[in-house]
């Protein structure tokens, strides 16, 4: 896959995210609940399409261990995300996961023991920047601010890992596994809940058309180009160019549900400042 191949794949697949905010906001169920069903028909997803391709599926006990670990954050991630939303809007939430590029900032020379980049660290001030102004005039949004916030941390962490697993094995076989143990996990986490999967499984016929679409098209197979673009991008690139799914789902949000996503001036500022860093991401690196 070129360069330009895997942009275009990685912002098609940004667009189908764009979506996945309205989805978790109209689906009823709580964000755990939703987590269970978004990575169980995920793995069944990914789970049909290794079958029929013929694709490897046998696993080492190191290899199981790593998918273990990140479809485990990759579930973690999901339920502070959908969290925020819950409790916040889906302005909020997406304005500040934005900040995963800040964090893979952090993490990624840590995972994949490189240096640290001087422009993806100004970059992540920037970042941190309109975070700052979000923060200070939306008191009333604060609680979901600081889970999407770890959501954003959590996705840094299995998004630069997952650069490194792309880089030996086969990006569908990751994503079966990562969302099969994510699924594993979540089952366990919700039966120490003491929540009755009689509950979990009886959703309504609109909700279970909701999260069908959200585990397939916006889960399953958004997930293995996701991973596959890393043999060829950066994590930085790719969390930057993520930075584009708020921009869409906000605006998508404004047009859906008007007055009750309308924020202060600050807050339209500080995603700017945001969201605008991709852009100077992608030219200071042609220039260099």
């Amino acid at each position: 896959m070129t360069r330009s191949k895997a942009l275009l794949a990685l912002h098609l697949t940004v667009f189908v995210w764009g979506f996945t905010g309205i989805l978790g906001n109209e689906i009823s169920l709580d964000a755990q609940e939703l987590v269970w069903w978004r990575v169980f028909i995920a793995t069944i997803t990914i789970g049909v399409y290794l079958f029929f391709k013929k694709i490897e599926w046998r696993l080492a006990p190191k290899e199981a261990a790593m998918y273990a670990i990140v479809g485990l954050l990759t579930a973690a991630h999901w339920i502070f995300f959908f969290g925020s939303i819950k409790v916040s809007n889906v302005s909020t939430a997406l304005a500040v996961i934005s900040t995963t590029s800040f964090f893979v900032a952090l993490t990624s020379p840590l995972i994949r023991k490189t240096r640290f980049s001087k422009l993806e660290l100004v970059l992540g001030g920037l970042v941190v920047l309109g975070l700052t102004i979000i923060f200070r005039f939306e008191p009333d949004k604060q609680l979901g601010i600081v889970m999407s916030l770890t959501a954003a941390l959590l996705a840094a962490i299995f998004s630069s890992t997952n650069s490194i697993l792309v880089k030996t094995y086969h990006p569908v076989k990751m994503a079966f596994y990562e969302m099969f143990f994510a699924f594993l996990g979540m089952t366990v986490f919700l039966f120490l809940s003491g929540v009755h999967f009689s509950d979990v499984v009886a959703i309504d016929q609109r909700d279970f058309l909701l999260v069908l679409i959200l585990g397939t098209v916006a889960t399953g197979i958004a997930f293995i180009v996701s991973i596959d673009v890393m043999k060829v991008l950066t994590p930085f690139t790719v969390a930057l160019a993520i930075n584009l799914e708020p921009l869409y789902t906000i605006l998508i949000a404004l047009f859906l549900y008007g007055e009750k996503e309308f924020m202060s001036p600050q807050f339209y500022l500080g995603s700017g400042i945001i969201l605008g860093t991709i852009f100077l991401e992608n030219r200071l690196r042609k220039k260099a």
